[in-house]
């Protein structure tokens, strides 16, 4: 099983998005194994975005991270990585695919609803970033019926 980050950006989280953004990831297959809301420091969010921090957008992504409340989550499946992505949609809403979370609730590239881990070391740093070992836990959903519920 491979492991990802997610998180539910402040947008996300003023328009309601949490349930839904979580009901799409479970629909998808993968299981929530860790879960908080946090609200990062600017401090915090040049941390977890460093990779970025020579780029032109670094200011204003830090500052709306840190703008309000998050929901960094650990979610876990086959191919975790490629299917987060996938269900999230490609990073400019414009750009991202019919049903994808980002075509059908984003407003634009920066406030996109959701980040998503890139690679599987970028997955491992980032789940350190946010969550310590004894946080994560293992369960095995039913599987989804085809209306998307579980089943079970």
């Amino acid at each position: 099983m491979e492991r990802t980050l997610s998180i539910v950006k402040p947008d996300g989280i003023k328009k309601g998005l949490i349930g839904e953004v979580i009901r799409r990831f479970e629909a998808g297959g993968l299981n929530v194994i860790a879960l908080k809301m946090i609200k990062m420091t600017k401090e915090q969010a040049e941390g977890f975005y460093q990779v970025h921090k020579n780029k032109p957008f670094f200011n204003s992504l830090t500052s709306f991270m840190s703008s309000g409340p998050v929901v960094v989550m650990v979610i876990e499946g086959e191919e975790a990585i490629k299917r987060n992505r996938e269900l999230m949609g490609a990073t400019d809403p414009r750009e991202a695919g019919k049903g994808t979370i980002r075509k059908d609730f984003a407003s634009d590239v920066e406030k996109n609803i959701v980040h998503g881990s890139d690679s599987p070391e970028t997955a491992r740093w980032e789940i350190d970033y946010f969550f310590p070992e004894e946080e994560l836990f293992e369960y095995e959903n039913p599987p989804c019926l085809p209306d998307g519920h579980r089943g079970g």
